[in-house]
């Protein structure tokens, strides 16, 4: 007897899912190899995600239990508490020097959440979203999901953006320019006059600018440049409570723009979330009133750890890196290696136990990389440091001429 078909042989999936399928998907795979190793007691070190080895300050964690003891688990509006979008409203104007209400704020799911949000009320199908090189794995499934096109911008001399190569690639179907700041993985922080040269594209081609400040907490002085202020109609702020505050896994984020935008994205909140749990947003009000020394702590342990780590890689023939700008992330030029940086990634763990990220996960650009993420503990960078060492010297050579031959 023939066995019933399954049920993708009997419907087909809507066109999105190709769409939200997204690039360097296997560039995780030894990533979530790590994970499953660690999670069964094996000696591995894991370098390849974002997650600050710190965590959540006290009086977030106490906040959050208190509400949840006092009940606050029922509905909430969908665009957020209006004391919490107060909140970050002041912190928003405080950073930026841009003066808004809580009516211009939406609270989601994270940052990525607002850019796929943001993704969904600006671009459509036939538009074009552009971005610079080295960026974010996430950000081509989360524009492209609209049906727009994520146009990629070469990066230019220490990442930084070229904004001559940006000029190039706007067309009469571009609508947007997105980019992050301090950048993941670069952790570079664009300045007054890169940004002066994206406003004048922006007003010339009338384009929509989204920027994701996630890292801006961490950039010296807690603060960014910023076109919030001059643009005001046209500039979208997105920002999170994961890295400054160690609370990735809170789901806490927003986005800051236009009061339109902020009408149009609460409606799209509404269809996908109904509102976020109320203890969590009543922990979010207290991370933002204590943001100044959240942020100072975590600038302190990430420019520590950028240090140490360089320091331990240094004299190794095979790697190149610089301490970034800001963040908690390095790019290491491993082309001199003979390997590319995926090649680099599989070969180091299958012979360290050591991962990190395939630098072509976050573009063409960075393919001869790797990333790595800082943001853990001393004893932890000073082994992995070990471990690099000792593959370049000792597993590298060999590595190198069977890849030649």
């Amino acid at each position: 007897m023939l066995a019933p078909p399954t049920h993708s042989e009997c419907v087909k999936f809507s066109h999105l899912v190709d769409r939200i399928s997204g690039d360097g998907a296997d560039a995780w795979l030894t990533h979530y190899e790590a994970v499953a190793a660690c999670e069964r007691g094996e000696d591995v070190i894991i370098l390849s995600v974002g997650d600050p080895d710190l965590h959540t300050p006290p009086a977030v964690l106490e906040r959050a239990i208190a509400q949840l003891r006092a009940g606050d688990t029922h509905y909430v509006a969908a665009a957020g508490r209006a004391a919490l979008r107060e909140s970050i409203a002041r912190v928003h104007a405080a950073r930026s020097g841009q003066a808004v209400s809580a009516q211009q704020v939406v609270y989601f799911a994270g940052a990525q959440n607002a850019l796929f949000v943001a993704s969904l009320c600006l671009a459509g199908p036939g538009d074009e979203v552009l971005t610079f090189e080295p960026f974010y794995p996430t950000y081509p499934a989360t524009i492209e999901v609209s049906g727009a096109r994520l146009v990629r911008v070469p990066a230019g001399a220490g990442w930084r953006p070229d904004l001559a190569a940006l000029a190039s690639r706007v067309t009469p179907r571009s609508r947007a320019l997105l980019w992050a700041s301090p950048g993941n993985p670069s952790g570079v922080v664009l300045n007054e006059a890169e940004l002066e040269g994206i406003a004048a594209l922006a007003r010339r081609h009338d384009l929509w600018l989204i920027v994701d400040e996630v890292y801006a907490g961490l950039a010296p002085g807690g603060r960014v440049p910023s076109l919030a202020a001059r643009l005001p109609e046209r500039v979208v702020t997105l920002g999170s409570l994961s890295k400054s505050h160690a609370m990735t896994g809170w789901r806490a984020g927003w986005l800051v723009g236009p009061r339109e935008l902020a009408v149009h994205a609460e409606h799209l909140a509404m269809c996908m979330l109904f509102g976020l749990p109320g203890f969590i947003q009543e922990a979010a009000i207290t991370a933002l009133e204590i943001a100044p020394e959240s942020e100072a702590r975590m600038r302190a342990y990430c420019a520590a750890r950028a240090a140490r780590f360089a320091a331990g890689i240094r004299g190794i023939g095979a790697l190149r890196g610089e301490v970034p700008e800001a963040g908690m992330f390095m790019l290491i030029d491993v082309s001199a290696s003979g390997l590319c940086g995926a090649e680099f990634m599989r070969a180091l763990y299958a012979s360290q136990r050591v991962s990190v990220m395939d630098g072509a996960a976050f573009g063409q650009a960075s393919a001869g990389c790797v990333r790595v993420c800082f943001a853990t503990e001393e004893g932890t960078l000073d082994a992995a440091c070990e471990r690099l060492r000792r593959f370049c010297e000792q597993d590298l050579p060999a590595l190198t001429r069977r890849h030649i031959s």
